[in-house]
């Protein structure tokens, strides 16, 4: 898989479709529209935040899967498997795989607030 540019970027579009629990100078956290999960994206194109940016990511992360899931209820994949060239990580439930294919996905409402799907939309 070769890398894009910040053009060609879907991580640097960040478009709003999911859900998005929190967004700041340094990351945004939404519904990831491939697994559905948690997931927190830099806000700068590349794989090399510093200590200080990635501890300040995993926590918005972490807020958000506990706000989702429950406290303990899952676990930080930082692993970036279709997207390696721009730093993100996941929050995967233990079920998360079936989750995304029995629960609706999340629509955008704005950043912040309830998380709604197609079923909670009227």
């Amino acid at each position: 898989m070769s890398a894009k540019s910040e053009s060609e970027c879907e991580l640097c579009e960040a478009a709003r479709f999911t859900h998005w629990y929190s967004a700041d100078d340094t990351c945004w956290v939404a519904d990831c529209d491939a697994c559905s999960t948690p997931m927190v994206v830099w806000n700068s194109h590349g794989v090399e935040p510093s200590a200080e940016q990635i501890d300040h990511m995993v926590t918005m992360l972490e807020d958000a899967a506990t706000a989702r899931f429950g406290s303990g209820e899952f676990t930080i994949d930082r692993h970036m498997r279709q997207m390696p060239w721009h730093f993100h990580a996941h929050a995967r439930h233990p079920e998360w795989l079936t989750r995304r294919w029995t629960e609706p996905v999340s629509r955008y409402t704005g950043v912040g607030g309830t998380r709604s799907t197609a079923s909670t939309l009227t």
